[in-house]
């Protein structure tokens, strides 16, 4: 199978990889473009530790071929702190204990800021839903849903974008 040319765009700056075209978007943004924030969990969908945001909508990079992100606009983790500045979830997380390992972190962190930039409230039944595809086997959830009522409430006062 010959190589496939992806062209996207990566945290707001053009990127393009020479790839299969059935490559996984995950191997893409890790090995090709150095954007060791999204990570490897399960390789199944199954644990959300992968997850970007592909055209606004949280996807599972573990399960996107690279040839499906042609065009796209891709933000991963590090697309959240353009500069080093920490958008409000992830202010919240660091503030509030919502990180432990970090490995489920930035997948939490994504799903958190669709949740949060669509209008989620502090509502904890809520925001498990919202969360419900991100795995996390260190701690009980207890804190990171505390982060996330933070980053609503942040939002709600005009702290969040």
């Amino acid at each position: 199978m010959s190589d496939h040319v992806l062209r996207c765009r990566v945290n707001g700056e053009d990127r393009e990889a020479s790839c299969p075209p059935i490559r996984r978007l995950l191997d893409v943004l890790r090995d090709e473009f150095r954007l060791t924030g999204t990570k490897y969990g399960c390789g199944e969908g199954e644990c959300g530790a992968c997850s970007v945001l592909i055209d606004g909508e949280l996807a599972l990079s573990c399960l996107v071929p690279a040839c499906q992100a042609e065009g796209a606009e891709i933000t991963t983790i590090e697309g959240l702190a353009p500069e080093g500045m920490l958008g409000p979830v992830q202010q919240a997380f660091l503030e509030h204990g919502g990180a432990q390992c970090g490995i489920c972190t930035p997948g939490m962190v994504l799903a958190a800021e669709v949740y949060v930039r669509g209008g989620g409230g502090a509502d904890p039944d809520r925001i498990r839903e919202a969360l419900e595809g991100n795995l996390c086997r260190c701690t009980g959830y207890t804190r990171i849903l505390e982060s996330v009522v933070a980053a609503v409430a942040a939002r709600a006062s005009g702290g969040g974008s």
